[in-house]
């Protein structure tokens, strides 16, 4: 099959990866081998991909990647199913998250995948996964997003960002928005009822006060977030990178969970995590209208690179997919 190799760790991702050749993947018990149509990139890929922060090397490997590529969202087709796999037959249109997904056949676990949305490509079903799935956990599970709440959404125009917007205007929230100009009649149109361009305005000053802040591209200082909450707001920090090689900018994650007891107000962060039944929420979700995903630019498999330097220059809106072709 084809898929992309990493041998090494490296920042720059067109010093590490390239296409080649390699075996299918094969499945044991209680796995599924899906045929890959699509795929995305995220943040989360560069972490994998450079081994950063050095935190990360706990899990992807202490000297080098334990798998072949970063890549982890997968939209596809069941190719073939093993013992006690259940729900799952070949042909079905699947999406979710697997090991090793920049390929042509990834193995799955039937816990992190669920049947493709119907009305959405194979390459919209493939940003859905890990961005949508960190969204949802941001604003309804540790946000606890409800009707009639100010919401402030920082990188709204991110891949993350995108989703949390919509998901909180469905949620029945008042949500401001925060991109830059270029972005913000996109944020808008996905239903933030206030958007401010961080390039000519502080977002954190003025009257204003938020029941919610999910801080997800910001680098803002605990201080200043904890002053556009309410007395019993909820921040939630989702993301905001440093050069930092150690944290790479998880200490205002580390010191809102220590300074959380101690006040009224609700701070914190989480990993988001990778499971069918946020899968099958998000389904539902997109099969109500309620939330889509946002197209930037589609790649093929080769240019996978590519497709991660764009991420990186930051000018992307909403998300970046790679196309796999059908056989």
């Amino acid at each position: 099959m084809a898929a992309v190799v990493q041998e090494h760790y490296d920042a720059e991702p067109e010093a590490v990866l390239r296409t080649a050749r390699l075996p299918r993947p094969g499945i044991g018990r209680g796995e599924v081998l899906v045929r890959v149509r699509a795929s995305s990139v995220d943040r989360g890929t560069w972490h994998l991909m450079a081994g950063l922060p050095y935190a990360v090397r706990a899990v992807s490997g202490l000297r080098g990647p334990k798998l072949p590529n970063p890549g982890r969202n997968i939209a596809g087709v069941v190719e073939a199913v093993g013992p006690d796999v259940t729900g799952f037959a070949p042909g079905d249109a699947v999406y979710g998250t697997a090991a090793a997904a920049f390929a042509e056949y990834a193995a799955a676990r039937p816990d992190r995948i669920a049947p493709k949305p119907t009305g959405l490509t194979f390459e919209e079903a493939a940003t859905v996964p890990v961005s949508a799935l960190t969204a949802l956990q941001a604003v309804r599970d540790k946000g606890k997003v409800q009707e009639g709440q100010q919401v402030l959404i920082t990188g709204a125009a991110g891949g993350v960002g995108t989703y949390a917007v919509q998901l909180a205007h469905a949620f029945g929230a008042h949500v401001t928005a925060v991109a830059s100009m270029p972005k913000l009649d996109t944020v808008r149109t996905l239903g933030a009822d206030h958007a401010i361009d961080y390039t000519r305005e502080d977002f954190l000053v003025g009257p204003r006060r938020y029941d919610a802040v999910i801080d997800i591209a910001g680098n803002r200082g605990l201080r200043d977030l904890r002053r556009a909450l309410t007395p019993r707001g909820r921040l939630v920090i989702t993301g905001g990178e440093t050069n930092g090689r150690w944290l790479g900018g998880t200490d205002r994650q580390l010191r809102a969970q220590m300074v959380s007891p101690f006040t009224r107000q609700h701070l914190g962060t989480f990993i988001a995590s990778e499971h069918a039944d946020g899968l099958r929420d998000l389904t539902g979700l997109i099969e109500a209208g309620a939330l889509s995903p946002v197209m930037d630019r589609i790649y093929p498999l080769a240019e996978t690179a590519t497709a991660i330097r764009h991420l990186l220059d930051g000018r992307v809106t909403g998300k970046l997919a790679l196309t796999l072709p059908a056989e």
